[in-house]
């Protein structure tokens, strides 16, 4: 059985106390910084053109301050304005917890005009942040030593609020609205095997010939295996072949392909240094799916600290130099056209 509590019939109800804190509150605000004012400066009138309000604001809510505190904090003549006995010990008591407001105000302009510093906690998935991203560290903090960073390999979606993130890489198609997604690079998905599976296999002419050939799978650290993706008659599909192996980590995709272990759907950063020297050999490249990208990712443009904004710029400039995506001139024929295909506007 359920006891009803009742409240005594003179307490207040909730809602006017509430009222009384909030007044009460903003009250003792305007006032103990009026009166820092006054102390500081002297004077009222001053105290009021450091504050840009008028006098009779800095008196008034002074005023209001001492009959909350029912004390008489300054001595007034017309000729001077001292503090009394009460008013001493209450300035010595507010005074260093004012002083860490205007300092933290101070700092926070510091940080959003000066020069970039503080912590950046960065995401990124686990082969572009260890192959792209974390080389660049380096020089990054060789040009913004005040800059410390965080770096979180993962290739789950990023949670901004739950995992701290300021920047997060990431790969594929953007389709979360409430976040502003930059596009570094284009990221192409060619199909790629070795000269030494060529030779014992064959390479698959169609994308349903992927069934009966040795496909090796990319799982994602968090489980779900990637699904290979095509462009079949102007439509996208996603494709599961069976596997003989399936690695968590893309660099391993990479070297069992290398060793002649089977094919697979690699992104271009990961491929094309391979295709250039001809390790690589690309295949249903004509199926090859709509461009995606490498973008980072962060929640608004409003109010970017410098450090955010040095980091962007700075990963922007060096990952498009880096012309990851490229082939030589040199390249064979077929890996010309498949990185062509791959980074072509659509």
């Amino acid at each position: 059985m359920s006891i009803p509590i009742l409240l005594p019939s003179s307490s207040p109800p909730l809602a006017p106390r509430m009222d009384s804190l909030a007044s009460s509150f903003a009250t003792s605000y305007t006032g103990v910084l009026a009166f820092i004012a006054v102390v500081t400066e002297g004077s009222f009138a001053r105290a009021a053109d450091r504050l840009g309000i008028g006098r009779s604001a800095v008196s008034r809510n002074v005023r209001r301050l001492e009959d909350q505190l029912d004390v008489q904090l300054f001595r007034r003549t017309t000729r001077s304005t001292t503090l009394t006995r009460e008013g001493e010990v209450f300035y010595t008591n507010c005074h260093s917890g004012v002083d860490r407001i205007v300092r933290a105000v101070e700092d926070m302009r510091d940080l959003r005009h000066g020069p970039p510093r503080g912590h950046l906690r960065i995401s990124a998935p686990v082969g572009f942040g260890r192959r792209v991203v974390a080389p660049l560290l380096g020089e990054f903090r060789a040009s913004y030593p005040d800059v410390t960073i965080d770096l979180l390999l993962d290739d789950k979606p990023t949670d901004f609020t739950s995992d701290r993130v300021d920047i997060a890489f990431r790969d594929g198609r953007m389709e979360d609205a409430q976040i502003i997604a930059r596009q570094i690079i284009p990221m192409p998905l060619l199909v790629c095997a070795s000269p030494a599976y060529r030779a014992a296999r064959g390479l698959p002419a169609t994308v349903d010939a992927l069934a009966e050939h040795d496909c090796i799978n990319f799982r994602y650290t968090y489980g779900r295996i990637f699904e290979w993706e095509f462009n079949l008659d102007g439509q996208p599909r996603k494709f599961l072949p069976p596997a003989k192996l399936a690695y968590n980590d893309v660099d391993l995709v990479l070297q069992a392909v290398l060793d002649g272990h089977g094919i697979a759907q690699l992104p271009g950063y990961l491929a094309c240094e391979s295709l250039r020297t001809g390790a690589l050999l690309p295949c249903l490249v004509e199926y090859a799916p709509e461009q995606s990208g490498h973008y980072m990712c962060y929640l608004s443009r409003r109010h970017l600290p410098p450090r955010m904004r040095v980091f962007i710029d700075f990963m922007t400039m060096k990952i498009r130099a880096a012309e990851l995506n490229r082939l030589d001139d040199t390249s064979p024929p077929t890996a010309t056209a498949a990185i062509g295909a791959m980074t072509a506007p659509v």
